[in-house]
């Protein structure tokens, strides 16, 4: 039964997301009544296979509803508006898993973070830094896996306790934060596509270049941290020729440029939302370049054996985090028309607060909202649309999308219950709690201080 189940639920996904391509390219708008009813379905699967703690999640969604009914005539439009975010962010999720699925099979990607890992110390940061915002668009928080056990096992090769130690923290803190220093610009990072989703007259081609600015504050303080405070040694390292030349990133490259010429190209050729684009052209090149991977081996008897095996059994092994952000995208939706009454009941005026703190308060509330277990995904979701329009802010809506995503990517770097901090204090051993709070604490605060600069002088300067 749970086979079948998981069968059924792979299937139910790739029917949304081919609903949600369809809705994004304006195709067969007919279709999009049954969306909302397979969402349910599959999140009636879900829950009777996900832990508790996800089961949580389910049950405040269906609180959420019933309060709608009571309180709101328009309930029901309600509900189906956040079960359309929740498919969204299923259809965008399984969509970005083709690639990385395909990735981690590759063995030139596996030869590139070798490489990568084994860079010697001058210059291990920051190739994990750069090349790890390479890892990070391709393989989403695959990368973080890739490369974490690559670092993980360059530093166990060490004998010195202390040497160790210290190769470990620093990179894996290189390979988170070249993860997060993604989040601001990447049109595959789920802080682009959802904060775009919820701000009116905002596209990612409007956001990349401020967003490739916050990148930059996010790599750069990092590897400057790591520079002025680098360990002070009592031993000598013994330094190692990494395996391969640069040369070894050249398939890695040509990913990248394929993939990114691709969405600007399509941007520009059509009036589709990034995120269309990007569910359609993603599986593309995974699926071709899965047929490169098996070309001497019955490419497409061999393509088609992995495509059946991720549709009924990998991407339903997906539920727990599926479930989560599904259910964050649902209840943020959902949940601010109850908020917003009560907000406005406690006299809480937005509009009488400066623009500028409103753009701000983003950068830092969001990974503050993190701390007490909160999902970046509902915490936007939540809280974006009780805040006054661009225009009544006097800003252009692009600089509350550069705040909102900067503000996201320190909740990556900082939240014990991200996926980034449980990844990284898995792999060194530790809690999640200390790498956020203790290995990410500076770091956190100054990128703070250095995006809230950043996000004034783009709305107002710009």
């Amino acid at each position: 039964m749970d086979t079948l189940a998981n069968k059924v639920a792979g299937l139910l996904l790739c029917v949304i997301t081919a609903l949600v391509v369809c809705k994004e390219w304006g195709l067969a708008d007919w279709t999009q009544s049954v969306k909302p009813v397979l969402t349910l379905a599959l999140v009636s699967i879900f829950v009777v296979q996900v832990r508790w703690s996800r089961k949580a999640f389910i049950a405040v969604a269906l609180l959420i509803s019933i309060a709608l009914a009571v309180t709101d005539s328009d309930w029901l439009g309600i509900v189906v508006r956040g079960l359309e975010t929740a498919a969204f962010i299923g259809a965008f999720f399984a969509a970005l898993s083709t690639l990385r699925n395909v990735a981690e099979t590759s063995p030139a990607i596996q030869r590139a973070g070798r490489f990568l890992a084994g860079q010697p110390p001058g210059r291990r940061y920051a190739a994990l830094t750069g090349g790890g915002q390479a890892f990070a668009l391709l393989l989403n928080y695959g990368s973080l896996q890739l490369l974490g056990a690559l670092a993980t096992a360059n530093a166990k090769t060490e004998p010195n306790e202390e040497i160790r130690e210290h190769r470990m923290r620093r990179m894996l803190l290189a390979v988170q934060r070249a993860f997060v220093s993604t989040l601001p610009w990447s049109p595959l990072s789920f802080a682009m596509a959802i904060t775009i989703s919820v701000i009116p007259d905002t596209s990612w081609a409007q956001a990349l270049l401020p967003g490739l600015v916050s990148s930059c504050l996010l790599a750069g303080i990092g590897w400057g941290l790591d520079t002025v405070f680098k360990p002070r040694l009592t031993v000598t390292p013994v330094r190692t020729k990494p395996e391969g030349t640069w040369a070894t990133m050249l398939p890695l490259a040509f990913l990248l440029v394929v993939l990114v010429l691709g969405v600007v190209s399509l941007n520009s050729l059509t009036n589709v939302r990034i995120v269309g684009i990007v569910a359609v052209l993603v599986p593309c090149i995974a699926m071709a370049w899965l047929l490169i991977q098996h070309w001497t081996d019955r490419p497409f008897a061999t393509a088609g054996s992995r495509l059946k095996t991720y549709v009924l059994r990998e991407l339903p092994g997906y539920r727990g985090e599926l479930t989560l952000l599904m259910m964050a995208g649902f209840i943020g939706t959902t949940g601010s028309h109850l908020f917003g009454p009560l907000v406005q009941a406690a006299g809480f005026d937005p509009s009488s607060i400066p623009a500028w703190m409103i753009l701000v308060s983003f950068v830092w509330i969001i990974p503050l909202a993190g701390q007490i277990g909160m999902n970046p995904i509902l915490a936007v979701t939540l809280t974006a649309p009780l805040i006054p329009g661009a225009a009544d802010l006097g800003v252009q809506p692009t600089a509350i999308v550069v705040a909102i995503t900067s503000g996201w990517a320190l909740s990556g770097a900082s939240s014990p219950f991200t996926a980034t901090t449980l990844l990284i204090g898995s792999f060194a051993n530790i809690t999640a709690h200390r790498v956020g709070l203790v290995w990410n604490g500076a770091y956190t605060l100054i990128c703070g201080c250095a995006l809230s600069l950043w996000v004034v002088i783009f709305a107002f300067a710009f």
